[in-house]
């Protein structure tokens, strides 16, 4: 390189696909400094039909990274391509892939696939973080079983991240915060691998427990739609990190558990964690499925018992509404997915008339655990189901006819030891059949 040249962009991040579609992906990446960024991409059968996307810029002002949008592809195909900054090959013998979403409506059975999903990522900064024992551990072990399980999918169900006292009080500590974390070595093999989705929870939206109080929640969503490749984030009239998305049989819903949230303290029997207008989008969306699964994911538990301010418990009659609302409207397949209490579990309510409602919760990925033999056993809680005192995550198989279809349900430990494993079939979570009724 010549004395004064400028030194070429290098990848720190990603690539990272988002949930893809029929015929089209986006890409996330990051790099180090000022670049354009380009893929030459190919049907991995037929590396003869590359082609090259157009550039985007990667500047100062999104930290280096953006989202490359590739449309135009075909159904059901596995790509492979490599990654260019400013027409250099990032590494020459380096060969990502992904895979579009194959057209089998009206044709055939939905295709199997794997669905990760995990909550509470903490990355220990000795300098900001508390005295004492390391509160992050396993970040190498576990997020290497993860990538190893060749996921098709994987759902980050909140406090991706730690933010520290030093980083929610300024929107540029929040932003480095995510820049320093998102670039971590042990990251990129699986955020190399299959799609990915996000919601958040407190730590990763600002402090501990915070609600729509936080004076910087414009920025942390301006840094999650930054950070993740989800394929929308609110309404034009109501921001906020929740969308929707669909994954072969399967509808994703992602919510948004506080920018719209009020304290669990607040004295009004009306509190709500959601806000009526994120909730009347998810009905009019679960009335507009037609998904065999409908996945609720949300950062705080949705169905359990225990009196915790994190627990939708306290939102007694947002919650109730919702839940008469999927009981009345006879929506089937509905599974909630959440993170957030450093132990995964399964919650089940039975409904009157309708089938039960399960709660799966994944947590934590490498944020600090404990034990407490006392909450084994529950009201609510499937049997057998507790994890605690070891970093763990989520694998559902969604398999079979359309029939026999079902979702098997693990929880893993960090070196990839199966703690658990219960089926839910899709007659599971259907509505019994209304009586026939009329006069001959």
């Amino acid at each position: 390189m010549l004395a004064g040249a400028a030194q070429a962009a290098t990848l720190v991040a990603g690539p990272m696909a988002g949930p893809p579609t029929h015929v089209g992906v986006s890409l996330w990446l990051q790099a180090d400094s000022v670049s354009v960024a380009t893929v030459d991409y190919w049907p991995a059968n037929n590396p003869s039909a590359k082609r090259s996307s157009a550039g985007i810029a990667l500047v100062a002002g999104q930290q280096f990274s953006g989202k490359l949008a590739l449309f135009g592809l075909e159904p059901g195909v596995q790509y492979r391509y490599n990654l260019r900054l400013d027409g250099e090959l990032e590494a020459p013998a380096k060969v990502y892939g992904f895979s579009t979403q194959a057209l089998w409506q009206w044709r055939r059975d939905a295709p199997d696939f794997s669905l990760l999903a995990g909550s509470c990522n903490y990355g220990n900064d000795p300098a900001f973080d508390r005295p004492g024992q390391p509160y992050g551990d396993r970040h190498d072990t576990i997020f290497k079983t993860m990538a190893d399980q060749r996921p098709d999918l994987t759902l980050w169900l909140g406090d991706n991240l730690y933010f520290r006292e030093v980083d929610y009080s300024s929107p540029q500590g929040m932003a480095s915060r995510w820049k320093g974390e998102r670039g971590q070595p042990y990251l990129q093999p699986l955020l190399q691998t299959g799609a990915h989705a996000a919601i958040w929870d407190d730590h990763d939206y600002g402090p501990n427990d915070s609600n729509s109080s936080f004076v910087f929640k414009r920025e942390a969503l301006e840094l999650q739609q930054r950070y993740w490749p989800n394929p929308g984030f609110g309404l034009p009239e109501l921001p906020g990190a929740f969308g929707t998305f669909s994954f072969n049989d399967v509808d994703v819903f992602l919510l948004d558990d506080r920018y719209y949230r009020d304290d669990h303290r607040l004295n009004n029997p009306a509190r709500v964690m959601f806000g009526k207008p994120q909730m009347d989008w998810l009905k009019n969306a679960l009335l507009n499925s037609t998904a065999a699964f409908k996945l609720i994911a949300s950062g705080g538990q949705m169905l359990h018992q225990s009196a915790r301010g994190d627990s939708w418990l306290f939102y007694q009659q947002e919650r109730d509404d919702l839940l008469k609302f999927l009981t009345e409207s006879r929506v089937d397949g509905v599974v909630f997915l959440s993170g957030d209490i450093h132990r995964s579990e399964l919650t089940r309510i039975e409904r009157p008339g309708a089938y039960p409602l399960h709660d799966l919760t994944c947590s934590p990925l490498t944020a600090g655990t404990y034990v407490d033999e006392s909450l084994r056993v529950r009201a609510n809680l499937v049997p057998g189901t507790v994890v605690m005192g070891e970093r763990n995550f989520c694998h559902l198989r969604f398999e079979g006819s359309r029939a026999e279809r079902r979702i098997v349900m693990r929880v893993i430990n960090d070196v990839g030891q199966v703690k658990w494993s219960h089926t839910l079939t899709r007659q599971q979570l259907s509505m019994p059949k209304l009586p026939i009724t009329g006069t001959k």
